[in-house]
């Protein structure tokens, strides 16, 4: 599954890993401020944030694109010369756009959320009838947001085709590898199956699963230190009272409640998908062989084997009944915990309606990334008996050396132009 789109996997994804933290605190610990060398100072301390679009191409910003560029430059010149692969740009020069147009996105909605204060503030001075404008006034501040929107929304476009792209690649790369090595796998049951329908099913459900968990990542580190910032507007909570970083507390123990009731109530479910799959592919190769055999797929086998998948089905639907109530009932109860949190503030008339949005927004954006267990917990258990199956179908593999694979099946690659 991996071999075959990245470069010796074990090692480029702990190098990535190393990599990405050793940038990331450099960043921090200099990196941000070595922009000024180059004419690329970061914001003031203390400065205002700047509303609107014009925030994407500000100085730090565009330092902050230049940096990450060099990284990835880097990074892929490494693994170009210590272990080529003919699907590297896909796995490593795509991958890093797609992390960037993701990254690119969270900062927009931080500039949404930058600008919801200032312009509720304004709202709300206008309903109250102690603030004076015009029509021209009100309609910029609404244009301020619609060029947020609109790049936003075109940029997720982009990055939504890219990794339709990419997933493709990669299963590309998968059925490649598995043919290239057929003689040895097509005595496994339903080889023809996992080739074509486990590979398609594992890069449909890694886009989607893949694409939120880094979103989930990046939502959260940009998000935190905003709500961080905007907590200065609670002083405590209800029935815990006063407590230091009162937001972040409430955050983090609503998520890890709610992310282990939900871990707890579906800890049964992958192994029962996994037991689903083994009794449709028996079900399904008794009816193929039934296709050119006339003593097979007879009724009194057919029965039976579709007895064990219904029987397997209706106890997956059983538990899955107090999975869902578990699931759903934390979900709707999450959407008025932000008010239920910020009742006392809002009581004492210690916050405005801008900043109540903003912090709704902010609190909502990082229980969200919080949640990403809670909310993909059905997607992981697909996902974990997917690769049930692809990785006991790989294990034929392993343990003994692969005919010529390093060299017949990486150049034919090469010289098909993977693109």
């Amino acid at each position: 599954m991996f071999v075959s789109f990245f470069p010796q996997p074990k090692l480029f994804f702990t190098s990535a890993a190393v990599w990405s933290l050793a940038a990331i605190l450099f960043w921090f610990f200099g990196g941000e401020q070595l922009g000024a060398v180059l004419g690329f100072p970061p914001a003031a301390a203390g400065a205002p944030p700047i509303i609107g679009i014009a925030v994407l191409w500000s100085k730090p910003f565009l330092w902050f694109y230049i940096y990450f560029a060099a990284c990835v430059v880097i990074f892929y010149a490494f693994w170009s010369w210590y272990a080529p692969h003919p699907w590297q740009n896909w796995s490593i020069l795509m991958t890093a756009v797609i992390l960037f147009f993701i990254y690119f996105n969270v900062q927009v909605s931080v500039a949404v959320n930058n600008w919801y204060g200032p312009f509720f503030d304004y709202v709300q001075g206008l309903m109250s009838g102690t603030t004076a404008s015009t029509d021209t006034e009100f309609y910029k501040g609404l244009a301020d947001f619609s060029w947020l929107a609109l790049v936003g929304m075109n940029v997720q476009v982009i990055n939504a085709f890219i990794v339709s792209h990419w997933i493709f690649r990669w299963r590309t790369a998968m059925n490649n590898y598995f043919v290239a090595n057929w003689s040895r796998l097509r005595h496994i049951e339903g080889a023809s199956q996992r080739i074509q329908e486990d590979t398609m099913r594992f890069s449909q459900i890694m886009e989607d699963l893949g694409s939120s968990f880094v979103q989930s990542i990046m939502t959260l580190i940009a998000f935190l230190p905003v709500m961080i910032q905007l907590q200065a507007h609670i002083t405590e909570l209800p029935i815990i009272g006063a407590v230091p970083q009162p937001l972040v507390v409430a955050a983090l123990g609503w998520c890890l409640f709610g992310t282990a009731s939900v871990m707890l109530a579906g800890i049964k479910l992958p192994g029962l998908q996994f037991r689903n799959q083994r009794v449709e592919a028996a079900y399904r190769k008794e009816l193929v062989y039934g296709e050119d055999h006339p003593d097979r797929a007879q009724p009194a086998t057919t029965a039976e084997l579709f007895t064990n998948v219904r029987r397997n089905y209706f106890r997956l639907y059983f538990h899955y009944i107090y999975f869902n109530v578990v699931r759903y009932t934390y979900l709707q109860a999450d959407n008025i915990f932000s008010l239920l949190i910020l009742g006392p503030s809002l009581v004492a008339h210690k916050i405005t309606f801008g900043a109540l949005n903003q912090i709704s927004n902010a609190f909502g954006k990082v229980t969200n990334s919080l949640q990403f267990l809670l909310n993909s917990w059905s997607t992981i258990v697909e996902l974990q008996s997917v690769h049930k199956r692809l990785r006991a179908f790989e294990a034929t593999l392993q343990g003994e050396p692969l005919p010529d694979i390093d060299r017949r099946y990486l150049a034919r690659q090469g010289a098909e132009d993977p693109a």
